[in-house]
């Protein structure tokens, strides 16, 4: 384990709450790009050397309003950051609160905030007071920066938290208080504060799909690890990419795909006015000419028939991540748009993915294999590796991990120095990881195990169903019985007769003792913000 040094973050409230070292998880720099010197800015290493690396005049940030290139950008950034420094008097370690969608603006205020040595704490732009007033609690920022549009609740949650000292707008054109009419008078030129590589870079609130959101700590360090991993090894941007995509920017699925993981590359990235559709996505993949794109699942398999409409223009990677790839999905986009999708799973403990797979190297029903950097294995529940084609809990070790900020639940992720995701999955003899639930969806009914994953991709293989989720359902017989909720397309009824054709179905396409033994037809699944099918909540239903 490295041996921190010297830190010039002034503040250390986050410091002072991380786990003891003791739970902390194991970190590994294996590979040559992993060695990263003691002291490092992530954001002085992917912004300011950008010219260095001749990139200084090539495009980073695109809208509708026009395009910023690398040096342009990070003349907005250095304002900012004086901006953040001399009205606000930020020092290294303070938490700055950011509130807003995916939007250029968004983007530079990260980036500022993370250069001038304080901790970005990015939020979900759909998130309520109650919410934002719970991680105002755990944080404790002394400033927010907030798209105009979204104050309302922030300044709610702000009523009774006097931590929370000011709240600067941003993306407001109409006031001489927002952030953009407070920078445009600055001086560019900022240099970056000098962090040590395992200073704290940002907060990362998890999506809350299973209860009260987690702060997982990431350095400067994680974030240029991560860089160096699922992007250099599988991804394989270039500078002549453009990426497009809907995680927000506070899920690190999306800082990652559509801000960090393009820089380090040299690519660029483009962000629409308003949230995507599913048509309006495949719209801008054809018009921005745009050559990744990040979504989750569900979004893909809404975007399918667009695709076949309207064709997909020099699109070549399709990554989804989030939540488990149904085949079904996989198979529909790849007849769609002729692209074989990027599987991966992550986690914002682990800040980004670390199994996938791509191109030839796609194996079907299989999310992939471990991303080099990284090591994975699938144990029992006294952390013992199982015999390959075993269904048990995924652990993970690499040069990312889990580090909550003042938390309990450090120690149900961390143990012996390994991460646990919470995912039950398979592991074959040639090293490929088959995802079959989370670990505390499995669902055990007459004495089999049975993913719910699995039923719902096999449900989905149905033309008449839009959407499904599959549940365990406490049942005096048989321990549990796999019950489904699905969405049917439109011109189709939810009846009798619709549940017994299902039904048959499933036990026509996976082993007939899978089969869901209740079917439940409703207009709409329960998601997070950023897509992920809320299980707890159908429990809870």
């Amino acid at each position: 384990m490295r041996a921190p040094i010297a830190s010039p973050q002034v503040d250390r409230f986050v410091h002072d709450r991380l786990p003891p070292r003791e739970a902390w998880p194991a970190l590994r720099y294996d590979l040559p790009e992993l060695q990263l010197p003691p002291q490092v800015n992530a954001i002085a290493e992917l912004l300011d050397r950008a010219p260095e690396k001749g990139w200084g005049d090539r495009p980073l940030l695109r809208s509708p309003a026009g395009v910023l290139s690398y040096r342009e950008a990070r003349e907005q950034v250095d304002r900012i950051c004086r901006v953040l420094v001399e009205d606000f008097g930020v020092v290294p370690g303070n938490r700055v609160l950011l509130r807003g969608g995916n939007s250029v603006a968004m983007a530079l205020a990260f980036l500022a905030v993370v250069k001038a040595g304080a901790i970005a704490v990015a939020t979900m732009p759909l998130l309520r007071a109650r919410e934002l007033g719970d991680i105002i609690d755990k944080s404790q920022p002394a400033l927010a920066l907030c798209d105009g549009r979204l104050l309302e609740e922030l300044e709610l949650a702000r009523q009774d938290r006097p931590v929370l000292a000011a709240i600067v707008p941003f993306h407001a054109p109409d006031r001489s208080d927002a952030l953009e009419a407070r920078a445009a008078g600055r001086q560019a030129g900022f240099t970056a504060c000098p962090t040590a590589a395992d200073d704290i870079a940002l907060l990362a609130f998890t999506s809350g799909t299973t209860g009260k959101p987690k702060a997982a700590v990431h350095t400067h360090r994680d974030v240029l690890a991560a860089c160096e991993a699922w992007p250099r090894h599988v991804l394989r941007a270039t500078p002549q990419d453009v990426v497009v995509g809907t995680p927000p920017l506070a899920f690190t699925f999306g800082l990652g795909g559509l801000l960090v993981f393009p820089m380090a590359a040299g690519a660029s990235i483009y962000f629409p006015d308003q949230p995507y559709t599913p048509e309006s996505l495949v719209r801008t993949i054809v018009e921005v000419g745009a050559t990744i794109c990040y979504t989750a699942p569900t979004f893909y398999r809404q975007a399918a028939a667009f695709a076949r409409q309207l064709g997909v223009g020099k699109l070549r990677t399709s990554v989804s991540a989030g939540e488990g790839l149904p085949d079904a999905t996989r198979q529909l986009w790849k007849e769609a748009s002729g692209i074989e999708m990027l599987d991966g799973i992550g986690a914002t403990e682990m800040f980004h993915i670390f199994i996938s797979s791509a191109g030839s190297e796609v194996r079907r029903g299989a999310i992939g294999k471990v991303v080099p950097g990284y090591t994975a294995k699938v144990v029992d529940d006294e952390g013992r590796e199982l015999p390959r084609g075993t269904v048990g809990k995924l652990a993970v070790i690499g040069p990312t991990g889990c580090k909550y900020l003042d938390d309990a639940r450090q120690a149900n992720y961390v143990k012996d120095g390994w991460n646990y995701p919470g995912d039950a999955f398979v592991q074959d003899a040639d090293g490929y990881f088959f995802y079959q639930a989370r670990a505390d969806d499995m669902i055990i009914t007459a004495g089999y195990n049975v993913g719910g994953p699995e039923v719902e991709d096999a449900l989905l293989k149905h033309p008449a169903v839009a959407e499904c989720g599959v549940i365990g359902k406490p049942d005096e017989e048989r321990g549990m019985i796999v019950k489904a909720f699905c969405v049917l397309k439109p011109g189709h009824a939810g009846d009798a007769a619709m549940a017994k054709a299902l039904q048959d179905h499933v036990k026509a396409v996976i082993a007939p003792f899978k089969y869901p033994r209740e079917i439940e037809f409703v207009a709409s699944l329960p998601r997070t913000e950023t897509g992920k099918l809320q299980r707890f909540r159908l429990r809870q239903m």
